[in-house]
Parts: C-alpha cells; sequence; structure tokens
C-alpha cells in the first residue's frame, strides 16, 4: 500500500514534495518505508539516534497512526529524518498508557530527501485496526508546517482552528487483509490485553 500527504492540515495544498508512506507485511510485523523532503529544520533532536524520544513531534516527523475505531484504541508511530523515533499506544483520545516502546527504524538523509524504514511488531497493533492516517510535521515557529494525509474538510474549519492529529473521526478504513491476504490472522497481542 502506497499513500502520500498532498496537503496541509486543513486540506490547503502543500508546495513542496509530498511524503509517501510505503506499507507492506513482514512475518514480524509491518514494515514501513518514507520517503520525504528533508528541510533540516528544525535541527536534529539532541539525543541519540535509534533511541525513542519523547517530544519528537516537535521535531522534523512523519507520524502514522492506526485505530481500532469501535474501541478507539490506537498506535501512533513517529519517525524523524535523524533516525530518532517514538512509539505511544493510546485509549481514548490522546490517553497515552503505553510510550517509549522500542522500535528498529533506520533513516538515511541525501541532499534534499530522507528515507525511513521501520519494522512495526505486530504485538503495538490494537486488535482490529480499521483506520488509518498518517502526518508530517517541519519548519520553525511561523514556518511551521504541519500536514495531513485524510485532512479536516476546508469547509469544516472553523476560524482560530489549530492543527489537531488526534481527531479520529477523519481517519480513513485500511484493510490488512486487503495488504496481507484474505488468510491472514491478525496475532493475538499480549500489551493490549492488559
Amino acid at each position: 500500500m502506497e499513500f502520500t500527504i498532498e496537503h496541509q492540515w486543513n486540506s490547503a495544498s502543500i508546495t513542496h514534495d509530498p511524503v509517501t508512506i510505503y506499507l507492506k507485511p513482514a512475518s514480524e510485523g509491518l514494515q514501513m518505508d518514507i520517503s520525504a523532503p528533508f528541510f533540516n529544520d528544525p535541527p536534529s533532536p539532541l539525543s541519540p539516534a535509534g533511541e525513542p524520544f519523547h517530544g519528537l513531534w516537535e521535531h522534523e516527523v512523519v507520524e502514522v497512526f492506526f485505530l481500532n475505531s469501535e474501541k478507539e484504541q490506537y498506535l501512533e508511530v513517529e519517525v524523524g529524518p535523524h533516525g530518532h523515533h517514538l512509539v505511544l499506544l493510546l485509549s481514548q483520545r490522546r490517553n497515552i498508557w503505553k510510550e517509549c516502546l522500542p522500535l528498529s527504524f533506520q533513516a538515511s538523509i541525501t541532499e534534499k530527501t530522507w528515507k525511513g524504514r521501520a519494522l512495526i511488531p505486530w504485538e503495538y497493533f490494537p486488535p482490529s485496526v480499521d483506520q488509518f492516517n498518517a502526518y508530517a510535521i517541519h519548519g520553525s515557529e511561523l514556518k511551521r508546517t504541519f500536514e495531513a494525509l485524510y485532512p479536516i474538510p476546508e469547509k469544516e474549519v472553523q476560524e482560530g482552528q489549530k492543527p489537531d492529529f488526534h481527531r479520529l473521526e477523519y481517519f480513513r478504513p485500511i484493510n490488512f487483509n486487503a495488504l496481507i491476504g484474505d488468510e491472514w490472522k491478525e496475532p493475538a497481542s499480549s500489551l493490549w490485553k492488559k
């Protein structure tokens, strides 16, 4: 599956090459590949690459959300061009109950683009994921730009409204069986049984 982020959070068109996200199955989980423009703004977080970084959303980042819409349980995976990541498990809107989970993630920068590859363990996904959204953030202060795969429709944006990536009502369907095959059965997650 391939997804391209072509709009800002409020449905305005972006003015640069888009972020593209590729999802494909792997035996241990879901492989996520990122191809994105590199802005280098803000600069790299001041922590070692390869480790979870709380607050990654304040840097240049791509974020992917996988939602069980009935129970409002979701997985948030954030990755950045400098090799940092953040994995959050949420139950109900914005209610983080597990964070900074380990993730196999590598990133590389080539002039004006960056590429990343993450392997998201099946264990991290809530049961019965049926919806999805993805976001990209870059820039500092007044140049801060928030982009969304499935943005808020322009006619629904209210004056003074700010971007909010936890607007679950704007997520759209994703079908893992279409990606992996009709025979695929979702592995049970001990994390989400707790």
